[in-house]
């Protein structure tokens, strides 16, 4: 029997799933609410590099047009040495289908300004510097205690409030991020003429020393060591401390290196991984995107994980006209997501594994193109 009621959903989190869940169930004509802690609406972080499985929910969500004018998209990787000496070139497998390209690269916070126009275009309700402090679930719904004191009634709650979540330890949930022994350091900057695409250097000073286009005109570096204490690396030398990692490379990283002057633009931030093991759900409270499971960028999967996350369930309830079967919907979400979602984290997690024991008699290849064949598939 269908449900007559209006279906309304409130969506914890502004970040890219959060974002994503609400165009698109406001598409199916859902009553969305949607609260961001942040008053700003913005996003930390420098650059983003977007796998073809990535492009294919944003162009499910209609802005990949805008997405492709704004960022950088290519299709190879470069293999290099620490000297900056290009080995070997690699064509990427095409993750979202042919009709697009394997990579693009974005600034953070650009991706980020284009998704929260999608939302306001969608009809969307937004909210921001709000979070929810207290929720009562019964059979019909769940009563929302905000942190202005005001209070809403939904159907189904949507936590999309990422890796450190509020609502995971609200609804029961005590997994928490574990670090996985490796750091990175990032920035944003000049693209260096003839970088037009990502190339990795493994060994040298760091693990990893990287870089994406992420523009016309930028790009973001990135240098990956083992994780040190935070409090015993003034934020004020962070600049100084990336161009000293830096110094160990050649190529065209003594130009990327003169360029970080400011350390407020440079990002800190320790590798952890995270996944929820049984259902993502509690009653009608729902995690989706990093709230439910995150990895190390080694194979630039985050965000396209939690962009499916969003395409998936979005699907699935505008598929179902009856939500007096939420659970059973919800689990069905869990077990259509979880092989995939512990494939990318496994592989992610296990390739920065080999390096921080300096094993190198492993099939890395081999992984990669075992979780790429996966990926390739229709989530």
């Amino acid at each position: 029997m269908t449900d007559p009621r209006p279906r309304t959903v409130l969506v914890i989190g502004g970040g890219a799933s959060g974002n994503a869940v609400t165009v698109l169930l406001r598409r199916a004509g859902i009553t969305v609410e949607l609260i961001e802690a942040r008053p700003d609406w913005g996003v930390l972080g420098s650059g983003i590099t977007l796998q073809g499985n990535a492009l294919r929910v944003l162009r499910e969500l209609g802005v990949w047009d805008e997405v492709e004018k704004t960022g950088f998209a290519f299709d190879s990787v470069g293999l290099a040495a620490p000297d900056g000496t290009v080995f070997h070139v690699q064509q990427n497998i095409r993750t979202g289908g042919e009709d697009l390209p394997a990579i693009a690269g974005m600034q953070r916070a650009q991706l980020q300004e284009i998704l929260c126009e999608a939302v306001r275009a969608s009809g969307a309700s937004v909210r921001l510097g709000t979070t929810a402090n207290e929720l009562a679930q019964d059979g019909t719904g769940v009563t929302v205690r905000f942190s202005d004191g005001t209070e809403g009634r939904y159907d189904l709650v949507i936590a999309a409030d990422g890796v450190n979540s509020a609502t995971r330890a609200m609804i029961g949930i005590s997994d928490q991020p574990e670090p996985t022994g490796m750091a990175i350091w990032r920035v944003a900057t000049h693209r260096p003429e003839g970088v037009v695409r990502s190339d990795l250097s493994y060994g040298g000073a760091c693990y990893i020393a990287g870089y994406c286009p992420t523009g016309q005109d930028t790009i973001y570096a990135y240098l990956v060591e083992a994780n040190r204490d935070r409090t015993t690396i003034d934020p004020a030398s962070y600049a100084e401390e990336m161009r000293r990692l830096a110094a160990g490379y050649g190529g065209v990283w003594p130009e990327i290196a003169a360029s970080i002057t400011d350390p407020a633009k440079v990002n800190y931030t320790w590798f952890t991984r995270l996944l929820v093991e049984g259902a993502w759900h509690r009653g009608r409270v729902v995690l989706i995107g990093d709230a439910a499971h995150s990895c190390p960028p080694t194979i630039a999967q985050g965000a396209a994980m939690s962009l499916e996350d969003a395409s998936v369930l979005a699907e699935m309830l505008s598929g179902q006209q009856d939500w007096s079967s939420l659970d059973t919907l919800l689990t069905g979400f869990y077990e259509r997501r979880i092989d995939r979602v512990r494939t990318v984290v496994d592989a992610s997690v296990q390739l920065g594994q080999w390096q921080l024991e300096g094993n190198r008699n492993v099939d890395m290849a081999g992984l990669m193109s075992r979780t790429m064949s996966v990926i390739k598939e229709t989530p």
